[in-house]
């Protein structure tokens, strides 16, 4: 060996290198200027030779293998740095060309770096993962990966044959952040991590911040630019940020994506644009104003329905790429359809690709299996005080805000991350620093989520899925609250769901459960929900919950429910093939059964909820004032040996519409309803028209209002109540003077008769 060469190796680290134990490799690989000249150093495994040619140059520099374990070295002359290329060859004659990573000195912002120490750096997916970039002409792939306790970190790829030994990643070691600038990759290549922890055991893990990932059951990241798209939705985006959320009228179609159809031709699902035009067709036809996905964030396993992700920054690859996916979107904001995503922020699976014992420890776990596990799902919980966990999923529901501009995070299972005895038992658990069970650390974690979307301006709806009374989960997080915009009402679904199950004879003995609702309705923004979870499991469709010896009596108990719901305060959602009639438990293998539509009481219950979500928009009273107490107001919440409900919805410029709900099989001809307003009312509306598969026991003329004490009121109105089923009317007003009570009007015909009579005696 050249003595020069010699003296210029640092031996101790050499041996790092070799031994895969380096966390500082740009010290000693690539080029360095040195007093006897530019010194380039590689480590190639398995390489017979390797020759350095400098840009511009025809002179090439053989390297020296001054370790037989294919560490290379050579000393060219020249006291500045140089753009060069490395030309290794194999003993079987193989040969490859690469462009040296450890020639190029990526710059990473400290400040970004200092921002996610602190857990306040909110694009931090700009900053960790991979990215396709270019450095001093050459274009790569940047790669980044926070594994503060890891020995050693590599990327591996097919572009180096999964060999850890090949590309070791730099360590800031105030961060803990490992990054390589690879030139030569890009757009479509797969990766992983290969991470050697502390023990000499050594990992494989996905990127935790990929954009995208194969398709399972295959688990490499993907490297991919997301950034080429154009989006046509400003025009949306600017409708959705001049309009009041909680003011406007939103009727939610649940889906999963991919069960909504299934493919004809052998292929387990469709692609996103092929899906786009699909759903756009359906939801358009139905007039629902948005869909909500059930996880598309990448996920191992069908069966878990996306609900346990590993990647919380791609799309999942079932449906095709990020950019497929953001076409997706696009076509449904240009048709005016707002999108919502499931976003799973309380757990994560176990699977050792992923985050689990990240570096070798509970990085984005914790370490007591009290506070770590759930028991119940068998997966991991976040550790919600760590600024670098919360700034992980911080950053990934505003990437999907950002990035793509979905309409809506709706946060699962949100009551499992505010208690710490969520689904354990006694010793199953630690309690707070101040001996309860609430979860301190995720009620910050969640309240500054929520406060960084209204500081950033989004119009991001922010929903949470909380089943328990928790007080305060929407409102403003300066008033206590967690900051959410909207709560799933899982106490309404629960309370209403088993009065509709209820045999009608029965229902009055279960009356308060459909009062109950209005009693705490102000304390929360809420959404009434009737999702995929209220569909499987044993738990039957939505039809079969229904009582009813024939199916005509089980569609007409499900008009009455949904249309009850859709006038009840709150924003709605349906899960898909709930609003046909449904006959079979949701399978996520299996479509929704379209074919049920070729049968005449299907194809009338979905026009039912058609023209229920047409009639939902068009009237304001149903919507603009669901979270106002003057918005709602009971006019008879007494009869429960009737089973009869009959309340107003009032709009903020006054309109009235009056419902009346007849939860027994039992026609009403002559039914006398009290009214806040004298007046004339209007039927818009009533579930038992023949076209919905009903008797047509409807009002087809207007109703006048008269002076006949009814409901606490002074003026009443006598209407047809159609049986299981329920009818809208719209308050007209007239003139105070045209409205008289029956004894006036029959005082009014004697003094006419009288006048008649007296007339006559005078002609004669």
């Amino acid at each position: 060996m050249d003595k020069k060469l010699y003296k210029l190796m640092n031996w101790p680290e050499i041996e790092g290198i070799i031994y895969s134990e380096c966390d500082n490799p740009h010290d000693y690989l690539g080029q360095h200027v040195t007093p006897q000249g530019l010194l380039i150093q590689a480590f190639m495994p398995g390489a017979s030779c390797i020759v350095v040619r400098i840009d511009g140059q025809t002179k090439t520099y053989p390297m020296e293998e001054v370790d037989e374990a294919g560490y290379f070295a050579v000393l060219i002359p020249g006291r500045k740095k140089v753009k060069y290329t490395l030309f290794i060859t194999f003993p079987d004659g193989q040969s490859r060309e690469i462009r040296d990573p450890y020639a190029y000195d990526f710059p990473v912002s400290r400040e970004a770096l200092k921002e996610f120490e602190l857990g306040i750096n909110y694009r931090v997916y700009d900053l960790l993962g991979a990215h396709v970039t270019e450095v001093d002409g050459v274009l790569g792939t940047h790669f980044s990966v926070w594994a503060p306790n890891a020995v050693r970190v590599s990327v591996v790829g097919d572009f180096n044959n999964w060999d850890g030994r090949i590309n070791p990643m730099r360590k800031d070691y105030e961060s803990g952040v490992f990054d390589l600038f690879i030139p030569g990759v890009w757009t479509g290549e797969i990766y992983k991590y290969e991470i050697k922890f502390k023990g000499g055991m050594v990992g494989l893990k996905s990127d935790p911040y990929a954009y995208s990932a194969e398709l399972r059951p295959d688990t490499a990241s993907v490297v991919y630019d997301i950034k080429n798209f154009k989006w046509e939705d400003k025009a949306w985006i600017a409708k959705r940020d001049k309009t009041p959320a909680l003011k406007a009228p939103m009727s939610v179609y649940e889906m999963h994506l991919g069960s909504f159809k299934k493919p004809t031709d052998g292929r387990d699902f469709y692609n996103y644009r092929e899906l786009a035009p699909m759903v756009i067709e359906y939801v358009k036809k139905m007039n629902y104003t948005h869909v909500e996905l059930m996880p598309i964030t990448e996920h191992p396993l069908d069966a878990s329905w996306g609900y346990q992700v590993t990647g919380y920054y791609a799309p999942t690859s079932r449906y095709g790429s990020p950019l497929d996916f953001k076409y997706f979107i696009n076509e449904l904001h240009k048709a005016g359809i707002g999108v919502i995503l499931d976003w799973v922020p309380a757990h994560f699976p176990r699977d050792t690709f992923g985050l689990s014992n990240f570096d070798g420890t509970c990085l984005y776990e914790h370490q007591d299996p009290r506070q770590g596990s759930h028991p119940d799902w068998g997966t991991l919980i976040y550790n919600y005080g760590r600024p670098q966990v919360k700034n992980f999923l911080i950053g990934s529901a505003l990437f999907w805000a950002e990035e793509y501009h979905v309409d809506g995070i709706r946060s699962d299972a949100v009551a499992s991350m505010l208690y710490l005895d969520y689904g354990k038992r006694d010793g199953e658990w630690i309690a707070n620093m101040y001996g309860g069970k609430e979860n301190l650390e995720a009620i910050e974690f969640l309240k500054h989520m929520n406060s960084i979307f209204k500081k950033r301006g989004l119009s991001t709806l922010l929903i949470a899925e909380e089943s328990t009374a928790w007080p305060k989960v929407t409102g403003d997080v300066e008033n206590d609250s967690l900051g959410f915009d909207l709560k799933w009402n899982m106490g309404w679904m629960n309370d209403f769901t088993n009065f509709m199950r209820q045999d009608p004879l029965f229902r009055k003995g279960c009356y308060g459960d459909l009062t109950f609702s209005m009693i705490y309705n102000y304390s929360e923004n809420f959404i009434l929900v009737f999702s995929h979870d209220e569909v499987v499991h044993g738990k039957s469709s939505m039809i079969y919950k229904m009582p009813g010896e024939t199916m005509e009596e089980k569609f007409a108990n499900l008009r009455v429910a949904y249309g009850f719901m859709f006038t009840h305060p709150g924003k709605k959602l349906l899960f898909m093939g709930q609003d046909f009639g449904q006959t079979s438990e949701w399978a996520e293998d299996k479509e929704v059964e379209w074919n049920l539509l070729e049968y005449d009481s299907h194809q009338k219950m979905q026009t039912f909820v058609k023209d229920l979500n047409t009639l939902y928009q068009k009237e304001p009273a149903l919507y603009e004032m669901d979270y106002d107490v003057d918005g709602f107001k009971w006019i008879n919440c007494i009869s429960a040996d009737e089973t009869i409900l009959v309340f107003e919805r009032i709009a903020t410029n006054g309109e009235k519409l009056v419902v009346v709900a007849n939860f027994t099989p039992v026609k009403r001809s002559n039914y006398k309803i009290g009214v806040p307003d004298a007046g004339k009312y209007k039927e818009i509306f009533n579930s038992d028209s023949a076209i919905y598969g009903g008797d047509d026991f409807v009002n087809p003329r207007l109703k006048v209002s008269k002076k006949d004490e009814c409901d606490g009121f002074d003026n009443s109105i006598r209407i047809k109540v159609p049986p299981m089923g329920i009818s809208i009317l719209r308050y007209i007003p007239v003139s105070e003077e045209k409205v008289v009570d029956n004894e006036t009007a029959k005082k009014n015909v004697a003094k006419k008769n009288a006048a008649k009579k007296a007339t006559s005696k005078e002609k004669k």
